[in-house]
């Protein structure tokens, strides 16, 4: 890993103190949104109403959301739940002019070249949605039970780190969760703390 690699990743974990970000509590009602995606249409968590729901915050420019998309370990989970009726939404809640935040025709790049398979990439470029969500990290990630209730929040796996070598060894939580949820159990290890990169979220 070279010098500019580690200043990076030292500076994305720097937290944004201007915002102090609660979770809303696993077992709580979800808060209600509507967000567009790369393509203009709009998605609102009600559309999904019955299902289950993933939210997934992203920055393509983040050292750990790469270690999970380089080697297709996010893909993989994008296409695995999807194809068992999961509604899969990432999103963007990066503002202009920071790293991370994608106009829409970048957001069309990036899920065609990086083979994504979430149901919709969402720009979320006031904030409102990751603030709501009390969302901190890229990856942050949130399940949603058919009920519109909360069922996990935190991290993705069990090693906070930005190297792909580790996935292999590490738990995978949100995994575990939904295969746990979807099989009629309750979720075993329902909060974690999420790590990665800091939301950069629009100055108030």
């Amino acid at each position: 890993m070279n010098t500019k690699t580690i200043l990076t990743i030292l500076a994305s974990l720097v937290a944004t103190a201007a915002f102090a970000l609660d979770a809303p509590q696993v077992g709580s009602a979800a808060p209600e949104f509507s967000l567009t995606d790369a393509k203009g249409k709009t998605h609102s968590l009600a559309d999904y109403k019955g299902k289950y729901v993933v939210l997934e915050w992203f920055n393509p420019e983040c050292p750990f959301v790469k270690k999970h998309y380089g080697g297709g370990n996010m893909q993989n989970l994008q296409k695995e739940f999807t194809s068992k009726g999961v509604a899969w939404l990432t999103i963007d809640s990066n503002a202009p002019g920071t790293e991370g935040n994608l106009s829409a025709e970048q957001a069309e790049k990036v899920t065609s070249s990086w083979k994504t398979h979430q149901t919709a990439l969402l720009l979320d470029t006031d904030g409102k949605v990751g603030r709501a969500y009390g969302a901190k990290n890229t990856p942050n990630m949130v399940i949603i039970n058919p009920d519109g209730k909360i069922v996990y929040e935190g991290a993705i796996d069990s090693k906070a780190t930005p190297n792909p070598a580790d996935i292999p060894s590490s738990t995978n939580y949100v995994k575990a969760a939904l295969d746990e949820s979807l099989g009629g159990k309750p979720v075993s290890n329902p909060q974690t703390k999420p790590y990665g990169c800091s939301v950069k979220y629009k100055s108030s």
